[in-house]
């Protein structure tokens, strides 16, 4: 008889630990499968979010940053600083730290929380069993009343440029280089490849940024975007769109790349190459055929508003299921399911689920933009200000960027708010308070902002959607 549990979770990223946990703490007995082997050889939790993915690019964003502030802009504050040099394998084991620090916790809020780690690949049978290969290749098999998929995601494979070694690698292999490239081309100007790209242009590579779509992060709002595009350039990242790459082969110890865009075929050489080029759902063997289990034509689980698929019993969240692969809203899939497993109320409001990208300039939004407004036939009003009219930015000395504020014309309601500048990662949270309340532009005029913060730049934004803008001159904004 297999050991019998309320709740299995398969998977143990942002979605599925999260959802393993709040399980427990509602009451039920909770096992989470993970196959996971970090690169000590020895299990994690986590996933790819904490082991390979948003938290250490975050840390190797936060160094390189303070590489080139004190390599390139110490100056202006009075600070002379000479002969600035990186460490690379510091850098690095830095990282390596943090990303242990976090696995660690929580595989200890596991144990606080009485929630079974079964190690190994787990795998869905009939009558919600599911059965667990260790990495020794040993087999068990466990059953549950209800199974939460919470598999994650995997890196595109792009044909043409197979991986090779530490030369040509994807986001992973990207994070642990210990020495910076002389010349570095990116597949891919979505948020890993922007980030990534960043990270080793700060640190002294010349930066190549390849992609293939017409328009410059195609999924943002447009004005936003095209202020970011033009921060990049400055900084030396050289971003081409509409290069398709064709094909990719090593040289005496270098990449030659060949791609096509509007002027015919192309050709780069460059040291070292990383393919980001998006990622897919892993579903991979998740199921016996006799499980029934839908999927649509990505391979995504198909699954309702509630995360429930097709079996009863059988939920999916994260990034195999429909919608943005993002951590916190795989997270929150993951706790509006285990209340809902519990007989409580929950839904997850998918029209305020903010994005993010790490750069410098940060990029943030939430809700629609205002091409997506425009398509719709919807009347809106636009309030903007810039972050050079702030008085905290400038002290910055990150006075670049803007806040955009998108409010329907009828009833004031924001529809979408767009960011790029410093702390827009931070400032987007107060935009989700205010649609998650389905607030109007007038609740954050009237609201009190902090003086000097960048957080005023909100504010000002949202009085320049009815033209009260106090500290720049009002004018009809498109």
């Amino acid at each position: 008889m297999a050991d019998k549990y309320d709740v299995i979770v398969i998977g143990a990223g942002p979605a599925g630990y999260v959802a393993a946990i709040r399980c427990a703490q509602l009451g039920l007995k909770v096992a989470c499968v993970e196959k996971w082997i970090n690169k000590n050889d020895k299990p994690a939790l986590g996933g790819t979010c904490l082991n390979v993915g948003c938290i250490p690019s975050k840390a190797l964003l936060e160094s390189s940053e303070k590489f080139e502030e004190s390599c390139h802009h110490m100056g202006e504050h009075g600070i002379s600083v000479k002969n600035v040099d990186i460490d690379v394998s510091t850098m690095i084991a830095r990282k390596d730290k943090i990303v242990s620090e976090l696995t660690g916790g929580i595989e200890q809020l596991f144990k606080a929380n009485g929630i079974d780690w079964l190690q190994g690949r787990g795998r869905i049978l009939p009558e919600k069993q599911v059965e667990v290969t260790a990495q020794d290749g040993k087999a068990a098999t466990y059953a549950a009343d209800n199974i939460i998929i919470a598999t994650g995601s995997v890196p595109f494979d792009l044909p043409a440029t197979p991986l090779h070694k530490d030369i040509v690698v994807d986001s992973e292999g990207a994070l642990n280089w210990t020495s910076v490239p002389k010349r570095l081309l990116v597949i891919g100007a979505g948020v890993i490849g922007l980030e990534l790209g960043s990270v080793w242009r700060r640190l002294g590579a010349e930066v190549i940024i390849l992609e293939a779509q017409d328009t410059f992060l195609s999924m943002a709002d447009q004005r936003i975007a095209k202020d970011a595009q033009r921060q990049f350039a400055a900084q030396g990242l050289d971003i081409r769109l509409s290069a398709r790459v064709t094909s990719s082969e090593i040289k005496n110890g270098k990449v030659v790349v060949k791609y096509q865009d509007k002027d015919g075929d192309q050709e780069e050489t460059v040291d070292r190459m990383i393919v980001a080029v998006g990622r897919r759902a892993y579903t991979e063997n998740l199921c016996s055929d006799d499980v029934g289990l839908g999927f649509d034509e990505r391979g995504l689980v198909h699954v309702n508003d509630y995360c429930e698929t097709n079996v009863p019993g059988i939920y999916a969240v994260g990034d195999v299921v429909r919608g943005p692969m993002l951590a916190h809203k795989g997270s929150e899939e993951g706790v509006m399911v285990a209340e809902r497993i519990a007989g409580e109320h929950a839904h997850l409001n998918y029209d305020a689920i903010p994005s993010v990208i790490y750069t410098i300039p940060e990029i943030a939004w939430v809700g629609q933009t205002e091409e997506q407004l425009k398509s719709a036939g919807v009347n809106y009003n636009v309030g903007s200000f810039p972050f050079a009219a702030s008085g905290r930015a400038k002290a910055m000395g990150q006075a670049a960027g803007m806040v955009r504020v998108l409010a329907d014309a009828d009833t004031d309601r924001v529809l979408g708010v767009h960011i790029c500048g410093p702390a827009a990662s931070e400032l987007i949270g107060q935009a989700v308070i205010v649609m998650e309340f389905e607030g109007t532009s007038e609740d954050i005029a009237r609201t009190v902002f902090s003086h000097p913060t960048l957080s005023e730049a909100v504010h000002e934004a949202a009085l320049s959607a009815s033209n009260r803008a106090i500290h720049i001159a009002n004018r009809k904004r498109n």
